[in-house]
């Protein structure tokens, strides 16, 4: 399930790709199809350890990745002091990871900082008032360990993109069906997988990301921009 827009991007075989956050590494594995070289970092240690497990496993199994060319490498690393020397990414991605780091000023000035002049940078967020309705609902999702720290108006990480010499280009919403899942998750206890209601909206959750059906692309396409969960923005740094 990828919420950033490659084609928006600009990836192109042979790119070096910084994927920040990388978690379970799902940006980073489509970026390798693509035939970039492809850096996935992330402060977990054991998140690291099984994303380069499953670029091994795409270099020796994945046709599309060995026809591309793409290549992986996993990392940890501290978004705050990336351990690159100025310049070293033709694009970056950061999905769904600032609202979780208190100096997202110094994590959005580090990310620029390893971007070659000339190169694009895509960022998503929670979006705004989707994620203040949860926020509302519950302060179970927010108030834990590692949760969101803060709720971004799409203007406000604009402008801290810009504050960091980066320009914004574009940008669009992405997930509208995972915003009322999290509503309920919010209404029935953020820890609560057995509830029979949340149970039957992950099933179909999960049935949307294995099949891509229209059936569930559709709708989704279309309550995006009113709905969508995510806000992704691309950004550029002038030449």
């Amino acid at each position: 399930m990828l919420t950033v827009r490659y084609d928006r991007l600009g990836v192109r075989p042979g790119d070096r790709v910084l994927d920040l956050g990388a978690g379970g590494g799902r940006h980073a594995f489509e970026a390798m199809r693509r035939g970039a070289e492809v850096t996935a970092l992330d402060a977990d240690a054991a998140e690291v350890k099984d994303v380069a497990a499953l670029m091994a496993a795409l270099l020796d199994d994945d046709k599309v990745v060995r026809d591309s060319g793409g290549s992986g490498a996993a990392v940890v690393g501290n978004a705050l002091d990336l351990p690159f020397e100025k310049g070293s990414f033709d694009r970056v991605i950061a999905a769904e990871v600032l609202e979780h780091i208190p100096d997202d000023r110094a994590a959005i000035r580090e990310l620029v900082r390893v971007l070659r002049p000339g190169g694009t940078i895509a960022v998503t967020v929670p979006r705004w008032w989707p994620e203040l309705l949860t926020w509302a609902i519950s302060d179970e999702y927010h108030s834990n360990p590692g949760g969101h720290i803060r709720i971004y108006r799409r203007s406000v990480l604009e402008s801290r993109l810009r504050d960091a010499g980066a320009q914004p280009t574009d940008s669009h919403h992405a997930h509208a069906l995972h915003s009322p899942y999290w509503w309920l998750k919010a209404l029935v206890g953020v820890r609560d997988d057995d509830n029979p209601l949340v149970r039957a909206y992950h099933r179909l959750l999960v049935w949307d990301i294995t099949s891509a059906t229209p059936f569930t692309r559709v709708p989704e396409a279309v309550l995006n921009p009113v709905l969508g969960k995510s806000v992704v923005i691309y950004a550029r740094k002038p030449e």
